[in-house]
């Protein structure tokens, strides 16, 4: 999810399938709250309406693919170097898969790393949720 004030604003979700060492394919969808924010019980949402962007699908979907394309042939470490500067700070409580713990970073790989039960545990894929 993507948050603007702490209210979700977008969410990502990506299906890959790996051949080797490389991907066969890559499947990224995206979903942003343009004009308004569905109503999800116990989760803050927003949209760009409410903070005053007024911005088309058109307009949104060039600006989001503009963006990936920028990042088309950085390498690992910068990838990960620039998703840590917006994460969550380290020690947010996080759900992984159904595991609580606490957000301890990314692996130099780009694993998520969850603190739990006094052991870091490595993802590199499913279900992440802001724990509540």
């Amino acid at each position: 999810d993507l948050l603007l004030g702490g209210a979700k604003l977008a969410g990502i979700l990506i299906d890959a399938s790996p051949k080797g060492s490389a991907l066969e394919w890559l499947v990224i969808g995206i979903g942003v709250n343009l004009a308004a924010a569905p109503q999800i019980p116990g989760r803050a949402t927003t949209s760009l309406a409410d903070h005053g962007i007024a911005l088309g699908p058109q307009t949104a979907a060039a600006a989001i693919l503009a963006r990936i394309a920028q990042w088309r042939y950085a390498s690992p470490a910068a990838i990960r170097a620039a998703w840590l500067t917006h994460a969550h700070p380290p020690g947010t409580r996080l759900i992984v898969n159904d595991i609580e713990g606490r957000f301890a970073g990314l692996s130099p790989a780009g694993e998520l790393l969850l603190e739990t039960a006094g052991q870091i545990k490595h993802f590199n894929t499913g279900n992440v949720a802001l724990g509540y």
